[in-house]
């Protein structure tokens, strides 16, 4: 493969660029994106108040169009009709890689409607830098924000839970803290990393099995990425409990929590956790 370095040189052809910009750290941008950058007519910016403090750091003076998903429909025949005089744009979200999770998609399909040229700029990118450093399976789904409504998470959840790869989502802390118990429901037998402020001073990493995860037990604040392993191997584990089973767990349901009851049946019987926890929330619910 033959490698171009020297971009500074060259000038850019005429479309519209897919620029990927940092998701935390201003300097996790690459030099061909500043190139593009500079060099564009025009830059569509989802919130020009966050791509001015970007631009601003790299002295990027190429002229602003507010973009977003309130006002992207409104704007198509404004950028098409500049593209068309074979202007230069570049397309960014306020952060990482555009289109992922963010508005452009209609911009994005008028130009292959109208054979106008469209170059992605790859660089940073949340999804991709969390599965880096999860240690689960490079095998992945991006779901993208968490689902809003029960239908859609049952409808989708039901799905996801049988499918044997790593599943990545974005969340708000806060909807975190209330959706818990939902991924304890669907995914009780994996693992879990929670990414807090990636790439900034202060980013960190939780990781977890899901079963020991609580309510408000992390504290986490602003928008947060979530990466799911694969599920593990059912080998030798019996997924369904018997009366006996049920009946200890009827027991035990006024003096222990759900996931000490969890512990303690898988560490006497070989059974997934999924099948314990749920039964001790059929009964939670009976009441």
């Amino acid at each position: 493969m033959n490698l171009q370095t020297d971009s500074q040189n060259i000038n850019l052809k005429p479309g519209l660029y897919i620029v990927s910009t940092p998701i935390g750290n201003l300097e996790d941008i690459t030099l061909r994106a500043l190139d593009v950058l500079q060099k564009s007519d025009y830059i569509l910016c989802e919130d020009t108040r966050v791509s001015k403090r970007l631009l601003s750091r790299y002295k990027i003076s190429s002229k602003l169009i507010s973009n977003h998903k309130f006002n992207e429909k409104k704007n198509i025949k404004k950028i098409i009709d500049i593209l068309k005089k074979n202007k230069t744009v570049s397309l960014i979200s306020d952060a990482g890689t555009p289109i992922i999770s963010d508005p452009g998609n209609i911009i994005i399909n008028e130009c292959i409607n109208n054979n106008i040229n469209l170059i992605p700029i790859p660089g940073p990118s949340s999804p991709i830098a969390a599965l880096s450093v999860s240690g689960f399976a490079d095998k992945y789904f991006f779901y993208g924000f968490f689902p809003e409504s029960n239908s859609e998470i049952k409808k989708n959840f039901d799905i996801l839970s049988k499918i044997d790869v790593s599943i990545v989502f974005f969340i708000s802390a806060r909807k975190f803290n209330r959706s818990v118990d939902i991924l304890k429901k669907y995914f009780l037998d994996r693992k879990i990393l929670i990414c807090k402020e990636m790439t900034k001073y202060y980013e960190e990493f939780f990781r977890l099995d899901i079963s020991q995860l609580e309510k408000e037990n992390i504290s986490l604040k602003g928008e947060i990425t979530l990466v799911i392993s694969g599920k593990k191997s059912s080998k030798n584990i019996s997924n369904k409990l018997n009366e006996s089973d049920k009946i200890k767990i009827r027991q035990l349901i006024k003096k222990l929590s759900i996931r000490e009851i969890v512990d303690l049946i898988k560490d006497v019987r070989n059974i997934s956790k999924k099948e314990i926890y749920n039964y001790c929330l059929s009964i939670k619910n009976e009441k």
